[in-house]
């Protein structure tokens, strides 16, 4: 008679897949190669054949592999959801809470809320992953994060999202350029300037290609910063103008007194921001809370987003 399938054996072949070694994946398991590998095995054994191909350079998912790869995701992340169901009846937001969040974000809103969410939910052990878009969308989709911060829309059939608050875009010049000494801008005042944009990945490089590829130059082909703080010190060196969203006009750099901010005439342009999650995960009521906690205690620069408008985007 055959030995059931355990959750252990999904956890391990999941863990190979994602590092295409078993060294790496016991590592991850915290558990010996040797009994990863027996684990694996005996899983293979039950289902009637190899998951991988194993060589000495490299670990290849087998075609039944790769269905039985993408179950395991789903088992274990309904197990996961059952598990927080239930911890969610006990104590909204509190233990573990893995949130992404883009870098263009996280650095200029999460510091300034840290101390009052501990205080809000004592409970609550946060861990933030920050990342791109796209790999985040990935992890929500894997069921590695419970939510996420990101700009909307994000376009994922397995996804839902709640708008959260409207962050509007800055002009960021050098000190003494023509637009330094206007109180307001629009697009079509940065026609021929040198716009500097994120390097490929980043979803602020799209929206400020959105608002300025009319009438700006781009350095698109040539160059793309890692960060916003890398734009804000080429603007100072007088390579070119950018757009940087107001939190993080906020926060102080060396760069400061060389560069001017002015905003946009309405309608300003702005981006979205909002909690992404994977859809019918248990914690959606505790994300519509983190979600409210977030409209309330926004930083100046953000607008909030009432909780009647905000209705989860599907």
């Amino acid at each position: 008679m055959n030995q059931p399938i355990t959750l252990r054996q999904l956890r391990y072949v999941v863990a190979v897949a994602d590092t295409r070694h078993f060294g790496r994946a016991a590592a991850a398991c915290h558990v010996s190669q040797p009994s990863l590998s027996a684990q694996v095995q005996a899983l293979e054994e039950m289902l009637g054949g190899p998951l991988f191909e194993r060589s000495k350079r490299r670990i290849i998912l087998t075609p039944l592999g790769e269905t039985i790869v993408a179950r395991a995701r789903r088992i274990l992340a309904e197990t996961q959801d059952l598990l927080l169901a239930a911890r969610d009846q006990a104590a909204p937001l509190a233990g573990d809470f893995r949130l992404g969040v883009i870098p263009t974000l996280g650095p200029y809103l999460l510091p300034r809320l840290m101390r009052t969410l501990r205080r809000t939910y004592p409970e609550l052990r946060l861990y933030l992953r920050e990342d791109l878009t796209d790999r985040l969308v990935e992890r929500l989709r894997r069921g590695e994060l419970e939510a996420a911060l990101l700009a909307l829309p994000v376009e994922d059939p397995k996804l839902d999202s709640l708008p959260v608050f409207d962050e509007p875009f800055l002009l960021a010049v050098p000190t003494g350029h023509r637009l330094a000494r206007a109180n307001r801008v629009t697009p079509a005042d940065l026609s021929d300037e040198t716009l500097l944009l994120l390097e490929d990945g980043h979803c602020l490089r799209d929206q400020a290609l959105e608002v300025c590829r009319s009438a700006a130059r781009t350095q698109e082909d040539s160059f793309g910063a890692t960060s916003l703080s890398t734009l804000r010190e080429m603007v100072a060196g007088r390579i070119g103008i950018t757009l940087l969203p107001a939190l993080a006009c906020t926060a102080p750099t060396t760069a400061d007194s060389d560069v001017a901010l002015r905003p946009f005439d309405a309608p300003q342009p702005s981006r979205r921001i909002g909690l992404v999650w994977r859809r019918g995960a248990a914690r959606r009521g505790e994300i519509e809370m983190l979600a409210e906690f977030l409209r309330q205690h926004l930083p100046e620069g953000a607008v909030a987003i009432p909780q009647d408008d905000a209705e989860p985007d599907r």
